[in-house]
């Protein structure tokens, strides 16, 4: 029994289970956007944070974890299944390493994606200006920590796989920019 899990968010730098391999890849049909509120991680119900799900584009890039013992996976979806309990869809994918590859490194790899249908998913914030969500961002704070460290770390992540992604990175700038518009100069 083997299972392969598709990391695009804080999967890349804390998967959080045992597994036994990690390869960079992408999967195609998705890109990451900032669109999902956070109640439980990164934000409160009074003031959501934002964290990454999936909407139709190319292709995006991010890990898959294989996970192959029986027991690795069992704790493994039952510390998924409550780790990305806002996320309402789960998609079987194919995953590739090579761009140029015209068949998948790894067919059927799990994908947990926030969908934006309201009635399915209460969290989905959806598409706002960059400077809306940096603030956001900026502001909210949950039980996992301040939302703008998942932003960051995430850009951090990223950038090591090699991965420039405009939405995080200008994400990220915005995020800096405002504070430190906020911090007092020296005179």
């Amino acid at each position: 029994m083997v299972m392969w899990v598709f990391g695009y968010g804080s999967l890349i730098w804390k998967a959080g289970f045992h597994y036994d391999d990690r390869l960079v890849g992408f999967i195609k049909g998705y890109r990451r956007v900032f669109y999902q509120g956070s109640t439980d991680h990164r934000g409160t119900s009074e003031y959501p944070g934002r964290t990454v799900t999936l909407e139709p584009a190319e292709e995006e890039w991010g890990v898959a974890y294989k996970v192959s013992r029986k027991e690795d996976v069992e704790t493994a979806l039952e510390y998924l299944e409550v780790r990305e309990k806002q996320y309402d869809k789960k998609a079987y994918l194919d995953f590739y390493t090579d761009l140029t590859a015209s068949m998948p490194t790894v067919s059927r790899v799990m994908v947990y994606i926030a969908s934006a249908d309201k009635k399915l998913n209460k969290n989905y914030l959806g598409p706002a200006s960059l400077e809306e969500i940096a603030k956001q961002i900026i502001h909210a704070e949950g039980p996992s920590g301040p939302n703008r460290d998942y932003l960051f770390q995430l850009e951090k992540a990223l950038l090591q796989l090699g991965c420039d992604d405009k939405h995080v990175m200008d994400l990220a700038n915005e995020v800096r920019s405002i504070l430190s518009e906020k911090e007092p100069t020296a005179s």
